[in-house]
């Protein structure tokens, strides 16, 4: 029978890809961890790891092994913190991924208060618009504009509402012909959050009537920051989530334009938690999703 400690061991490897690594995050010897990765091996009668004098890596089987692992060391930690919880405060590391822009105007501006609620618990933030795997790199929630599939089965959490507009800097309005319709838009530059070849679709709403129009920019970008900022110069319309331009229109730098027409995106309306069943049984995790649906923007 194969311990709980050397399926820890392989899932630290797995995660580091490093013997050394693993050796002093676990506190043991590096002779033992290549032991337990040995007896895991033979147990299962598999190569988990690829190994040369540079690196390790993960094979197919290792990679289709990982998930399995993670769940059970995720199943034991939950009983653990599920007893320790009863007794004392949450404690433990928890490991978030978001949207860079959503991130760094709302998340990070509201984390400090859940750690000086829970002083036991360290955070973990990685910014990044880029779809994780969040059992391969080992995330416990995952904050994203839509609900994308994952590669694990995950409880879905709806969290901020976003609403998206139009928006562009004074100066720059006027200089070009007023913008009355949808249809204006085709002559007029634009900005936007590109990562799609259709990302210069645009379609607005209004009540039951929908348009859509093709706009032109000059400058591609994939950053919603960079997309305020060359609006914020005059460089066109954009086409950005409210958080990110709120202040902006409160103090006359951007002003709303076609504000009775709703534009809709492809990133949807609100920012959704993804979190696998196994994690969200963890209570330091369970406190920051409460915590987080609980957000005010």
């Amino acid at each position: 029978m194969i311990s709980l400690e050397t399926i820890a061991t392989f899932v630290t490897v797995a995660e580091t890809l490093s013997v050394t690594q693993t050796a002093k995050t676990l506190n043991i010897a590096k002779g033992l961890v290549s032991k337990r990765i040995g007896q895991l091996e033979t147990h299962l009668g598999a190569t988990l790891f690829s190994r040369s004098t540079r690196r390790i890596a993960l094979t197919p089987t290792g990679g289709a092994y990982l998930p399995r692992a993670l769940k059970i060391i995720g199943e034991m930690r939950a009983a653990e913190e599920e007893i320790n919880a009863m007794r004392h405060e949450l404690v433990g590391k928890i490991r978030l991924t978001a949207p860079v822009s959503w991130g760094q105007r709302v998340l990070a501006k509201s984390l400090p208060k859940f750690l000086l609620q829970h002083p036991g618990i360290e955070i973990e933030l990685t910014l990044s618009d880029r779809l994780v795997d969040m059992a391969y790199e080992g995330f416990d929630i995952a904050l994203r504009w839509s609900a994308e599939e994952d590669l694990l089965k995950s409880t879905r959490f709806e969290l901020s509402r976003i609403v998206w507009l139009l928006a562009a800097a004074p100066g720059f309005l006027n200089k070009v012909p007023d913008i009355k319709q949808p249809k204006d838009l085709a002559s007029i530059p634009s900005l936007f959050y590109w990562k799609d070849s259709s990302d210069h679709i645009w379609k607005l709403q209004r009540g039951k009537r929908l348009e859509v129009v093709e706009v032109a920019s000059r400058y591609h970008v994939d950053n919603p920051e960079a997309v305020l900022t060359a609006c914020l110069e005059g460089l066109g319309v954009a086409l950005v989530p409210d958080y990110l331009c709120r202040e902006a229109l409160e103090t006359g730098q951007l002003v709303e334009v076609l504000p009775q027409w709703t534009p809709i995106t492809r990133f949807g309306t609100r920012i959704t938690a993804l979190c696998p069943p196994e994690r969200e049984r963890l209570p330091r995790n369970a406190a920051m999703l409460t915590f987080l649906t609980e957000l005010s923007v």
